[in-house]
């Protein structure tokens, strides 16, 4: 196919496609999918390699949070039935963070629900930065506390933190369908406080709230113009008990599309498979490696994951292997110019075709699992 020719030449010079080229991604046919799926491929093996990167999920805080993001089951008025805690101790979060740096993990990401942190939560959160640091040479340590205050990403920058996470999650137009106590703008000024105090952005999306093929494009372009190091995908998991529990919207081949489209927008960027994973792509998840450079290790925040073994078996089964402590997961370059890379700017203007929401998955409700184990609970975690 001439765009996947285009689209690889692209990738490999680190030039944006159009939106007109990203949208033609999406609309790929079945028939065509392991076309897309290995000249992706091509792109990501240029600047990673067959490493995958392993990230690990300590949730801090769960439940009761005051916003109202409608796919989220931490949400204000959520009935969805998961674990409910208060902040764990600096050395319960070391020790849970333990558990997944001996599973392979090389990042830990630290994440607590609510609207932000108080100033207080940030001198919480950097003593358990602090504790994990000391108990593990070389690990990265990422913090996701939400909306960030003047000065808090300097602080917990100082305590040792590498990244800050902090998503768009859909484009900008359809943002106050799905949250309405906090703006799409409140997030992307968070995104550019974590870079302007010298933290690595990990910003990304999630996909499957019923948004349309130009709300993927859209929010994929913006992460690029925000230029954030890390973009993880999220497919969403539709808990009972949440505005979105029934929008079923994913296949397979629609996950693997849309991973293969940030991969050609974002060429020279870890792409991670985030949570949804082995509810939407299933059996199809070593294709998905070809895409993405990095994966989260056993459990998310309130869901069960993969078995850590299964995970490492996963890898290790499509020919790839586990990136080492000791190897650095961004290109080169990267560290060098900053940015996208583009030598043609990270701006893309051009017209975009309309298109039609995905075609409703079929819904797999046995898939969804709260997490009953790890942080908060007595029973050893999943990694």
């Amino acid at each position: 196919m001439d765009l996947l020719n285009t689209l690889v030449d692209k990738g490999l010079r680190r030039e944006l496609p159009t939106r007109e080229e990203a949208l033609a991604v999406l609309g790929t046919s079945d028939d065509d999918l392991l076309d897309v799926v290995a000249a992706a491929g091509k792109v990501r093996r240029q600047w990673f390699g067959r490493r995958v990167k392993l990230n690990y999920l300590v949730n801090l805080k769960s439940g009761l949070c005051p916003e109202d993001c409608s796919y989220c089951s931490q949400r204000l008025g959520s009935k969805a039935d998961i674990l409910k805690y208060t902040w764990l101790k600096p050395d319960e979060a070391s020790q849970a963070a333990a558990a997944g740096l001996a599973g392979g993990a090389k990042r830990v990401c630290l994440v607590a629900s609510g609207r932000g942190p108080t100033d207080r939560d940030v001198d919480r959160v950097s003593d358990t930065i602090k504790a994990i640091k000391e108990q593990n040479e070389g690990v990265e340590v990422c913090a996701c506390l939400g909306l960030l205050s003047d000065g808090q990403a300097e602080r917990l920058r100082e305590a040792g933190a590498d990244a800050y996470n902090h998503n768009l999650n859909t484009s900008e137009s359809t943002y106050g369908d799905i949250t309405t106590t906090h703006t799409y703008a409140d997030r992307v000024d968070t995104v550019q406080k974590a870079h302007a105090a010298g933290l690595s952005a990990c910003s990304g999306l999630i996909a499957g709230m019923g948004e349309s093929d130009e709300d993927l494009v859209d929010v994929v372009f913006s992460l690029r113009e925000l230029d954030p190091d890390s973009v993880p995908v999220n497919f969403l998991i539709p808990f009972e008990g949440t505005p979105l529990a029934k929008e079923w919207n994913l296949t397979p081949q629609r996950c693997l599309r849309i991973l293969a489209m940030v991969r050609f927008v974002c060429p020279d960027v870890e792409v991670r498979i985030a949570g949804g994973r082995e509810v939407h792509l299933r059996t199809m998840q070593p294709l998905a490696l070809h895409l993405a450079n990095s994966i989260f290790l056993g459990d998310y925040l309130t869901s069960e994951g993969q078995a850590g073994k299964a995970d490492l078996e996963m890898i290790a089964d499509a020919g790839f292997e586990v990136e080492g402590a000791d190897q650095v997961t961004l290109p080169e370059h990267r560290s060098q110019i900053g940015g996208c890379g583009d030598t043609g700017g990270c701006h893309e203007g051009g017209g975009v075709r309309g298109s039609a929401p995905a075609v409703a998955g079929e819904p797999r409700t046995d898939l969804v699992a709260v997490r009953r184990r790890g942080a908060g609970t007595d029973l050893a975690p999943n990694a």
